[in-house]
Order: C-alpha cells, then structure tokens, then sequence
C-alpha cells in the first residue's frame, strides 16, 4: 500500500518543441498535421530509454521548417509574464506551489494536492498565461503559445520525493546558463503533510501507519 499523492509536478511545453512523434515519447496519440508524419511514428508517452541528444537535435532541425508557425521561445521579457500569469492563477486557486521554473521551452511546477485534478492545473494555468501573452502584445495573437496535449504530471506520495523534484525544478535554469529564478508565488516546503504540528489521525498519517511506517 503507497501514501496517498500529496503533490504534482506539472510540465507543460512551448510550441514547436515537443512535437505528437518526438523520439522522446510524448503525450499525444494523434498527429494532427499530415506533414509531421513523415518525421516518424507516434509514442504514447515518455520512452523508458530515451534517444541521445543528437537524435532529439536532428529530429527538431527536420521538424522546424514544417511547423506551421515560427518555432516559439521564451525571452526573459515573456517568462516574467507567465509566472506573473501563474501567479495570478495561483492566488486565485488558492493552490501552494513548492517550485516552479519557467524556461525558454517548457515550464515546470511544483503544486501541493488540491481539490483540482492535475490536468484541470494544467489547462488553467495555460489558458491564463495564453491569455496575458497576447493580452501584453508579447506573442501575435495567431500563433500557438502551447504545444497541444495535457503536458506531463508526475504523481510524488513522499516529502522525500517532494524535496527531491524540488531541487530538480530549481536547477533547471542553472543547466542552461540562466540564473536561479525565485518567484514570490513560491511557498517553502515544510514537510506537508507530515509538517509540524500534522494530526495523527489524518488520512496520510492513517496510509502510513497501515504500513508501519509512522510515526
């Protein structure tokens, strides 16, 4: 018997970089565009061995130019937006977020369990930013902010998994050459739901102790 999932680490990706055939996997089932087919088949979901970085390379340079749309990258100008638009989404939820980074290609974020499935997240929180980009003229309002599809959430029933996926979140930036990123919307995490001062009886406290492993 595991823990119950106590949070979702969320990723969603720009346009143009993940397309339904990339060699990465991905969460598609259809490909929409006739012309993307011939860049290979369709996998649904993250290959357990994923391709070399040269592969992924060559498969994007080979999809670029069949985009409907010029491939799209976040500026430092446009990240601010979407997490200002994350924030927005984030106080108004009510949710509490433990991570977030918002790169050039994708975003990642850590949310706490909420009463909102980790799709219904996803869509949200897409649909604002959408909404500010071409509300601030930052992206013309005919082309795609979003890759389609309900982008990747990852389910962690531990704190130890919590505090791991977010120190991966935090690196993110740094691996690319682009500074720490540090958003006011982001909560500390303290150790939920085995935080200080946590009722024993909770239904989390209840799983583990099903299993013998609390306190």
């Amino acid at each position: 018997m595991n823990p119950l999932v106590i949070a979702y680490h969320l990723i969603w990706t720009v346009y143009g970089w993940w397309l339904p055939n990339d060699p990465r996997g991905s969460g598609s089932k259809t490909i929409r565009k006739d012309i993307l087919k011939e860049l290979g088949d369709l996998h649904y979901g993250r290959k357990p061995i994923q391709p070399a970085n040269r592969e992924v390379r060559q498969f994007q340079a080979k999809a670029r130019p069949l985009l409907q749309h010029p491939l799209l990258a976040f500026d430092e100008t446009i990240r601010g937006a979407v997490a200002d638009a994350l924030s927005e989404v984030i106080q108004q939820q009510r949710y509490t977020c433990y991570a977030c980074s918002v790169m050039p290609d994708h975003v990642h974020i850590l949310m706490r369990k909420h009463k909102h499935l980790a799709e219904e997240m996803i869509e949200l929180l897409k649909e604002v930013s959408r909404s500010q980009l071409f509300f601030r003229g930052l992206v013309a309002g005919d082309h795609p902010i979003w890759a389609s599809g309900s982008g990747w959430k990852v389910f962690l029933d531990e704190p130890k998994d919590v505090r791991r996926t977010i120190g991966y979140i935090e690196n993110n930036p740094l691996e690319i050459g682009l500074p720490k990123q540090s958003w006011p919307f982001v909560k500390e995490y303290d150790n939920w739901p085995r935080h200080p001062g946590h009722s024993p009886n909770s239904p989390y406290a209840q799983r583990l102790r099903a299993v013998g492993r609390y306190p």
